[in-house]
């Protein structure tokens, strides 16, 4: 393999490196799990590679009637994730600026199921992510003496949401790592996002990623999650509860995301939908010798 060539974008912060495989050309490699996961370390590395919280490849859709593309997701660490909300804004923006489809929607095939996206006003992207379950609300979760109140939905990948007072002055470095290890949790753990409620609709967010293992700027999922839980915990007002008006939320990078659902009469949710702000950074080719690196010399 002589070279790569990649974007990179920036999902409010998130930011991913973006290779394209539809032609087939990477389908080795992704049929190794640890090649793949060796090679999205050293890419996502940001002293010895490219520098990303992931790593997202574009191949072709199993079934092409079902979805226009197909994409799977690395984290930082190496490991393979169903779903990104900010990396698949990032994808969104990424395919039509290439001319990929003339449609004025994308159907993006992930692991988590097919996730619709399309560019929205201005910077916005704006991807429909698959409905949370598993939605529980007032877990008690017991760390270091302190009993943490809870909230949890699966949005493609786990996230535990925990409202907090002053969201500046929390301790991510002690309190992110022990609520996205917890034993309640096991083995997988969860992201572990917390959050400020501003107002009705109006929410700060910061979130500790697995797969990153640190703060990220930014969290799509994390967002579109903490949103529709305030919502429901909170009873927010039937235009943030019908789809009408979004919920903003803020996140550490500055942007504010929007996010968009239904909550049924049943406590039903559909429709979910997040906006982000995609910015592309560069793009760029990896070198055959960095290649060789990556995949431990088999290139």
């Amino acid at each position: 393999m002589d070279s790569i060539d990649f974007a990179k974008l920036s999902g409010s912060g998130n930011d991913f490196i973006c290779i394209d495989g539809r032609d087939g050309r990477h389908d080795s490699l992704l049929a190794a799990p640890r090649r793949v996961g060796r090679f999205a370390r050293l890419v996502c590395n940001r002293r010895m590679g490219v520098g990303g919280d992931g790593l997202i490849f574009a191949i072709r859709p199993e079934e092409e009637d079902f979805a226009d593309f197909g994409a799977r997701f690395y984290e930082a660490d190496g490991s393979e994730v169903e779903l990104c909300g900010n990396g698949t804004a990032c994808f969104v923006h990424w395919a039509f600026a290439g001319g990929w489809s003339s449609s004025p929607e994308i159907r993006i095939l992930t692991p988590a199921g097919v996730v619709r996206g399309r560019n929205g006003d201005g910077e916005y992207v704006r991807v429909c992510i698959p409905l949370p379950e598993q939605m529980q609300f007032g877990l008690e979760v017991p760390v270091d003496g302190r009993r943490w109140s809870c909230d949890y939905a699966v949005t493609g990948v786990p996230h535990l949401v925990t409202f907090v007072e002053d969201l500046d002055r929390l301790d991510m470095a002690r309190w992110g790592p022990a609520l996205r290890w917890h034993e309640r949790f096991a083995p997988r753990g969860v992201n572990a996002n917390f959050v400020q409620v501003l107002g009705a609709g109006e929410l700060a967010l910061r979130t500790w990623e697995f797969g990153v293992e640190g703060e990220t700027l930014a969290c799509g999922t994390g967002s579109a999650t903490a949103a529709v839980l305030a919502a429901v915990r909170h009873r927010w007002p039937r235009e943030h509860l019908q789809g009408d008006k979004p919920v903003r939320v803020r996140v550490r990078s500055g942007d504010v995301l929007q996010v968009f659902f239904t909550v049924e009469q049943d406590g039903h949710v559909s429709d979910v939908c997040l906006e982000t702000i995609v910015r592309f950074s560069y793009s760029g080719r990896l070198h055959a010798e960095f290649i060789r690196q990556a995949l431990g010399g088999d290139s």
